[in-house]
């Protein structure tokens, strides 16, 4: 005979569904589920696809978690939208309510854990938000680059429950470790290399050495503008069992906390960069300043002579330099040189060089042994790389006899009161370039209305917008046309035809002039 029809109370499945309290509903619903087929005990489970879970029972056997678990030969099946129940046998005859019933409670007990997983989701990304709100404010308080990495990495770990991390900053085309944490990390990783790729994608090989012996790693871009400047990697997260994977909520944390350590890390490059560039400023200054006080500060006075020397460097510095000398017997010593490149290097070698004609030029001549011992000097004294073109004069005021050493410079000119002009070439290579290298000395006698013209390659090598060189050929011919005039009128002229020809092209190079003139 089958069992009478189980009506429900539905006073009591009302005040459940009312209170929320889904599995009690669930259990009810499943006993009168029992009682209507007369069997002993059955379980629902939930699930649109395999495998389902388990959701109620009712009875005293022992259900599996997952109805695929279940042993078929002992339990029947019946299916269910989204579901199944599995039930020890029973005699009655279904009414197919119950079953609805249970339909909708199972609906109803996913939908409400839904929403209380939505709840906690919204209720989790405010904290999140306001813990990496917090920590980027406290990052962003300091603007020392060392300092600010450390308390990056600090968080980083903190924030992710993370045993190590590492910090790396871009420079040039290479990743380079600003900061560790917890344990060693690689010193320099390649940008292009697969390493950083597979840790971004959350692939790291086991092998890895980026944080040798970390079994999980969670690495995460630090970008401004679209632009990588760098990578933040943690390792080995913490847990109750011991050390663990990541989680996606850990990848977005840190994911948001990069991109607040992004700006600070930025904000304090740039302060670096600032105070380095105001560093570099200063020492510029103060090289200026030094460089100047090598130029003469006084020009010599001759009865018979008008003298004047002129120096524009390109920076603040350069690798021009002329100088004056009173030599014995009241001779006159006139030198240009030029140092290759420009610059604090340049600017160090013309120093070594104004010392060493100073401690040469005591007392002895200006003769081929001078510039073969200053050769030797050069040499051992700078870089291989460096060298020095250097022309040097020595001017006797009494009787115009003017001898003079040229060392791979521009030739000097000396345009006679004829418009004739003979050139004071070089007789030897470079100083600093080759030990033993000798020289030979030139001399030539100056009359009145004569003038003698010293120069570096700056003025030759001077560039117009078309990128076309003044030349030699025009320096003389402005020299033949003004040489009648006082040298520092020749000298203003040289400068206007300077800017004049480089018609506001960047000067390329350091310009210098020295300028000898016989009055009488």
């Amino acid at each position: 005979m089958s069992a009478p029809t189980v009506t429900p109370d539905w006073q009591e499945i009302l005040g459940e569904l009312a209170r929320g309290e889904d599995d009690s509903l669930l259990r009810r619903l499943l006993a009168m589920w029992c009682r209507e087929r007369d069997v002993a005990a059955a379980a629902l489970y939930v699930g649109e696809t395999s495998p389902q879970h388990l959701a109620a029972s009712f009875g005293g056997r022992s259900f599996p978690a997952r109805a695929d678990d279940a042993d078929a030969s002992e339990l029947a099946r019946v299916a269910l939208p989204n579901g199944v129940i599995l039930h020890t046998p029973g005699s009655a005859v279904a009414t197919g309510a119950i079953d609805a019933l249970l339909v909708q409670g199972a609906e109803i007990r996913r939908l409400r854990r839904q929403v209380r997983h939505q709840h906690f989701q919204k209720n989790y990304r405010l904290v999140e938000l306001e813990a990496v709100y917090e920590v980027g404010l406290a990052i962003a308080s300091t603007l020392n680059l060392d300092d600010l990495s450390e308390g990056v990495l600090l968080r980083a770990v903190s924030l992710s429950d993370a045993r190590r991390g590492a910090l790396y900053l871009l420079e040039g085309d290479e990743l380079r470790l600003q900061g560790t944490i917890g344990g060693d990390a690689r010193e320099r990783i390649p940008q292009s290399d697969r390493q950083v790729a597979l840790l971004l994608a959350d692939e790291a090989d086991p092998d890895q050495d980026v944080l040798p012996g970390a079994r999980h790693i969670l690495a995460v871009p630090i970008e401004i503008d679209g632009l990588s400047r760098g990578l933040l990697a943690i390792g080995d997260k913490e847990s109750r069992t011991g050390v663990g994977p990541f989680l996606e909520a850990d990848r977005r944390t840190l994911g948001l906390f990069a991109n607040q350590a992004a700006i600070a890390l930025e904000n304090a490059r740039l302060h670096r960069e600032a105070l380095e560039k105001e560093r570099l400023v200063r020492e510029m200054e103060l090289a200026s300043e030094i460089q100047k006080r090598l130029l003469p500060k006084d020009t010599p006075l001759f009865d018979r002579f008008e003298l004047v020397g002129w120096n524009r460097p390109t920076w603040q510095v350069g690798g021009d330099y002329y100088d004056f000398m009173q030599l014995a017997g009241g001779h006159l010593g006139l030198v240009v040189a030029d140092v290759t490149g420009k610059g604090l290097p340049a600017a160090l070698l013309v120093s070594t060089l104004h010392s060493a004609l100073r401690l040469l030029f005591d007392g002895a001549a200006v003769d081929d042994g001078l510039l073969s011992r200053l050769n030797e000097h050069i040499v051992q004294s700078s870089s291989p790389n460096k060298f020095i073109t250097l022309i040097l004069a020595e001017l006797d005021p009494e009787t115009g006899v003017l001898h003079s050493l040229n060392a791979g410079h521009n030739p000097g000119l000396l345009v006679g009161a004829n418009e004739e002009i003979s050139e004071l070439s070089a007789s030897g290579m470079p100083l600093g370039l080759l030990s033993g290298s000798s020289y030979r000395s030139q001399g030539l006698e100056m009359t009145k209305g004569d003038l003698l013209c010293l120069y570096s390659d700056g003025i030759t090598e001077c560039v117009s917008p078309s990128d076309e060189e003044y030349g030699q050929e025009r320096l003389e011919e402005l020299l033949r046309r003004e040489r009648g005039r006082p040298v520092s009128e020749i000298l203003t002229c040289i400068e206007t035809a300077m800017g004049d020809f480089a018609a506001g092209c960047p000067q390329s190079d350091d310009q210098t002039v020295v300028l000898l003139r016989q009055t009488s």
